[in-house]
């Protein structure tokens, strides 16, 4: 198995560095200093700069203007974006866009791929089900009533909701057949009530009373959930990666720094150990995420459904980057919990990755349930 980048995907790493390199984590909304919501808004002068290098577009055809690369460079170019605490949906938008354009008929060909491409119509994904912890697209049932589908349930931590023009959001039809239906913001039927990230960001609650969505926008086929699913969840190992990369740096840096009984704190073997065991943290959750994401782009068979790379990716992100905040906080003391140094908001986002699309937990009941029904060996 050979895990280096090609120079396409390397490209596109470098380019959301340049992008990246203007963000400020400091300058990131405090949750711990606003009361409600940070902020009214995603960062939408970020979000014009990445439509500007084409990192809006990475997973589109290169005949419909984007760069046509996997979920691999996707993951790449949202390590960075976790490393700033970068306040836009690039991974629910990507992953939305990509699933649109394999699994979309006609309609969205004409109507959504360029202009999401361009980043002028805007994407999120309704993914969490109806507590956080149940399958999404059993949330939502969807009736066939003449040319359109009847959409009624609840989602419940829809990301950017409140931001986004259209919330692909996951149905179940017939009892079992996922579909995926993009709902327009305001929508008739569709109503949102607001929720908060642990990192302060407007969360929406997806309420669905017999919202007709008409059957030509509508995504039927087989496989697109699965699609959209994987993509998230490699998408969110990879965010949790860059925070963590960043976090155990800062960590370093500090340790470095610091003195205690006239000596830095880096050279006390129990700080050494705690950061050496985080690094052991951080690499297993960068080997499972490129697991997982090349068996994603790539479709390569492997002794498990690629369910199973994506569960283990997910178990270590989610349990990886909350230990490494953890024993940052730890290791800074005091320091970590200064509002105007940046650790607090990391520690809060390391939060909401953890618990996105599921914790650990739920993770491995999945991966159990693999094991239990695919013979090894």
């Amino acid at each position: 198995m050979d895990f280096t980048f090609t120079e396409e995907q390397q490209a596109a790493a470098e380019a959301a560095r340049g992008v990246f390199a203007g963000v400020a984590p400091d300058a990131v909304p405090s949750p711990a200093l606003t009361p409600g919501a940070v902020a009214d808004d995603f960062d939408r002068a970020l979000w014009a700069r990445l439509a500007d290098a084409d990192l809006l577009s990475l997973l589109l055809a290169e005949e419909r203007g984007g760069a046509g690369l996997d979920a691999v460079a996707l993951c790449l170019v949202l390590r960075e974006a976790g490393r700033v605490l970068a306040r836009v949906p690039l991974l629910e938008h990507s992953a939305a866009l990509a699933a649109l354009q394999s699994y979309g008929g006609p309609e969205q060909a004409s109507t959504v791929l360029a202009r999401a491409g361009r980043g002028e119509l805007v994407l999120t994904v309704a993914a969490h089900g109806r507590t956080g912890h149940d399958p999404a697209e059993r949330a939502v049932t969807a009736r066939r009533d003449g040319d359109d589908w009847l959409l009624d349930g609840v989602q419940t931590a829809v990301p950017w909701a409140y931001d986004a023009d259209l919330v692909v959001v996951p149905a179940t039809a017939d009892g079992d057949r996922p579909l995926l239906a993009p709902v327009p913001r305001g929508h008739e039927g569709a109503v949102l009530a607001e929720q908060y990230s642990t990192s302060g960001e407007r969360l929406g609650e997806l309420r669905l009373d017999s919202a007709r969505i008409a059957a030509r926008d509508v995504v039927g086929a087989e496989g697109a959930w699965d699609m959209l699913r994987g993509l998230l969840t490699v998408g969110t190992c990879a965010l949790a990666l860059g925070l963590g990369e960043r976090v155990l740096r800062m960590t370093a840096e500090y340790t470095g720094k610091r003195e205690q009984f006239g000596f830095p704190l880096a050279t006390f073997q129990a700080v050494a150990v705690q950061a050496a065991d985080r690094y052991i943290d951080l690499r297993a959750m960068e080997a499972t995420l490129w697991q997982a994401a090349w068996r994603l782009a790539s479709g390569a068979p492997g002794a498990l459904p690629v369910a199973g790379d994506l569960a283990v990716a997910k178990i270590w992100a989610a349990d990886g980057v909350r230990r490494v905040v953890q024993t940052a906080q730890h290791l800074h003391g005091g320091f970590g919990a200064d509002v105007d140094y940046p650790l607090h908001r990391y520690h809060a986002w390391a939060k909401h990755l953890e618990l996105s699309l599921g914790p650990a937990a739920a993770h491995e009941e999945a991966l159990g349930d693999l094991l239990a029904t695919h013979r090894l060996g």
